[in-house]
């Protein structure tokens, strides 16, 4: 486990857009707005957990570069990955996501997210956005944004200094440690879960 934390303490240093800058502060905050409206609208809709996940799953198609996401939490592994192995552990990844921060929108209900700004980062734009939930303290939640993927994206967001990627590419590490590095058996577990 020491290697692989020390891959990804690594990996937190590369930035995962590699190419300039083309999505702009502005439309990157435009972005998120939309995103922040659409689970402002999951949040107050009073729907089942159920009902939320898949709605969830939806803001991911619609927001996400789920794609660049699942390849960086899979880590230096995806690169003895089959093309077909690639897709199927991207849809796999992406069902798993949905669910499990699906089930944090309980969490958020009576509350609401709010765009405070956003600012250039190196070859992204960070929007930050407050939560505020009920009967707690609001929170910081940034969103990283890029148009690598051909579109605006997000391809991580971090709550209150956790970096969902890091934390992501930690625990599908050691998903994959238990399975003894078999991406299949990862792809289908995931399914699962």
């Amino acid at each position: 486990m020491q290697r692989r934390t020390l891959l990804v303490s690594m990996a937190a240093a590369v930035a995962v857009p590699t190419r300039a800058l083309a999505v702009s502060p502005a439309a990157a905050q435009a972005m998120v707005e939309d995103l922040v409206d659409d689970v402002n609208e999951v949040i107050a809709s009073g729907a089942s957990e159920a009902a939320m996940i898949t709605r969830f799953g939806e803001i991911l198609d619609n927001y996400a570069d789920v794609p660049t996401i699942a390849r960086y939490c899979l880590g230096p592994d995806a690169r003895q990955a089959s093309a077909s192995q690639l897709v199927q552990y991207a849809n796999a990844f992406q069902g798993y996501i949905a669910s499990k921060y699906g089930r944090r929108f309980r969490e958020f209900v009576g509350g609401e997210v709010q765009v405070v700004g956003a600012k250039t980062v190196k070859s992204w734009v960070e929007v930050e956005t407050t939560v505020s939930l009920r009967n707690r303290s609001p929170l910081r939640m940034d969103w990283h944004v890029s148009d690598r993927s051909g579109r605006n994206a997000f391809f991580n967001f971090i709550i209150e200094g956790v970096n969902m990627l890091l934390t992501e590419r930690e625990e599908i590490g050691a998903m994959l440690d238990r399975r003894r590095g078999s991406i299949d058996a990862l792809i289908s577990d995931m399914k699962d879960i």
